[in-house]
């Protein structure tokens, strides 16, 4: 499904990629994790399109978007969903006006077609009868839930995660993981999160991905990844055991 080969990119002098190889199979949840600031953000821009690569190529379902135009560009990121780390939710719009955006931006479903999309996006996240709230009136998971379901609202192939852990409690934290399972069981999208929650990403995905310096340096299973050799995956786990992140072995 996505398939990055040599990916570099620089801003000024700084490598943030170099030479980046990594596959990610399709209809998978694929978790990409590294230190803050280690460029994981940047990868992810560079799967969307919205960042340019210095050089190498990015495959997105046997189409390489490194050198499209604006238009071919933008009928690939039709394919995409996005959930972003704080919802972004249009704090103007009801919750049912949220999910109907893409919709209503995409598509020319009648308001009928429409409102039976929203209601079917927003009951595969766990939520009735909220349409008619204002985000400001919903909880940080129930805003995740609410982000999650207009992600989804298109029916992508891919969907997009950044940081969806990140400032929730464990509770919350779980629930989260728990709902990113579910919903691509029920939907067999492609999942692609970045994340620094390793202890998230063991609970979650099918593969781990590391990121550092620049480089996937180790690729596998959760359990592969826990028994890694590789000795900044040593030292990157360790250091969260350190901080009291209740890893399980």
């Amino acid at each position: 499904m996505i398939n990055l080969i040599k990916i570099t990119k620089s801003f000024n002098t700084q490598k943030v990629l170099d030479e980046l190889d990594l596959n990610i199979d399709p209809e998978k949840i694929t978790v990409i994790i590294g230190q803050s600031g280690g460029g994981k953000s940047v990868l992810l821009k560079h799967i969307i399109g919205l960042i340019r690569p210095d050089s190498g190529q990015i495959i997105i379902d046997g189409i390489d978007i490194s050198n499209l135009n604006d238009k071919k560009l933008n009928e690939v990121r039709k394919k995409f969903g996005m959930l972003f780390q704080d919802a972004a939710l249009f704090d103007s719009m009801t919750v049912g006006e949220n999910v109907a955006f893409p919709l209503n931006e995409h598509t020319r479903l009648s308001k009928k077609e429409v409102n039976k999309t929203v209601n079917e996006k927003l009951n595969l996240v766990g939520l009735k009868n909220v349409t008619h709230k204002m985000p400001s009136e919903l909880s940080g998971g129930m805003r995740k839930r609410v982000g999650l379901a207009r992600a989804i609202a298109l029916d992508p192939k891919i969907v997009l995660f950044d940081e969806p852990t990140t400032g929730l409690d464990p509770i919350m934290r779980e629930s989260v993981d728990e709902l990113i399972v579910a919903t691509q069981k029920r939907t067999k999208a492609t999942f692609v999160i970045i994340s620094h929650d390793i202890e998230s990403a063991f609970t979650i995905a099918h593969k781990v991905a590391m990121l550092y310096q620049g480089k996937i340096v180790a690729v596998g299973t959760p359990d592969e990844i826990r028994s890694s050799n590789n000795s900044f995956v040593k030292r990157f786990i360790k250091d969260l055991r350190g901080q009291g992140s209740g890893i399980r072995d």
